[in-house]
């Protein structure tokens, strides 16, 4: 398969790179700066800021998927917003058959229609990039395109890649202690098996180590 990565060189982009490079995807690797792509197996480079649906339609056309793991400022998370809208227009205008997106664990529930976001206990340091993945996810809704959002547990970090995880639709996944936690190493795994196996086509849905 062929598979547009924007964001490929971040914390989360650069995993899925290397999970769909390991199971023999052919990868195009995009970011503002690509100087660490340059020369990784299986992985071509090439330099895009979101800012032209023009120019990432250039980029994404003749691609099986694009998946991106786009992080925005952190003094301007809603520009979260406006890089959805553009990829939704590309993905449109260049034909590709599906967009996959790196959410976030602010909008999943804690109880049946209690939200990370609104439950009261998501530090205020991550409202605003929990809101702006809330209307990135409205945006994506509203769209003709063929989409899915995975969003991780509450803690999403670098770390061992185990493949074993549990699924989920709108909730959030904790273990039995009540953690929610999820590397992103086997983050990668559950997106890179939705992006083989479709189960959540137009649709969203969470990951998390039970």
């Amino acid at each position: 398969m062929n598979v547009v990565v924007y964001g490929a060189t971040g914390n989360a982009g650069s995993r899925i790179v290397k999970e769909l490079v390991a199971r023999g995807h052919k990868v195009t690797g995009v970011a503002r700066k690509v100087d660490s792509l340059k020369g990784q197996p299986g992985v071509t480079a090439k330099a895009d800021d979101l800012s032209n649906v023009d120019a990432i339609a250039a980029v994404i056309k003749g691609a099986d998927a694009v998946v991106t793991a786009y992080q925005p400022p952190a003094d301007n998370t809603d520009a979260l917003i406006d890089v959805t809208k553009r990829e939704v227009a590309a993905v449109k205008k260049a034909g590709v058959p599906r967009l996959l997106m790196v959410g976030g664990a602010g909008l999943l529930e804690v109880a049946p229609g209690v939200t990370l976001i609104k439950s009261g206990h998501l530090p205020a340091q991550w409202m605003p990039i929990a809101t702006s993945h809330e209307k990135a996810l409205d945006v994506l809704r509203g769209s003709d395109i063929n989409w899915t959002y995975l969003s991780p547990a509450a803690f999403f970090e670098p770390g061992e890649r185990t493949g074993k995880f549990r699924l989920g639709t709108k909730e959030l996944i904790s273990n039995e202690k009540g953690e929610s936690r999820i590397s992103m190493e086997d983050y990668a795994i559950a997106l890179a098996d939705e992006l083989e196996r479709p189960r959540h086509e137009r649709g969203s849905f969470s990951v998390g180590w039970a």
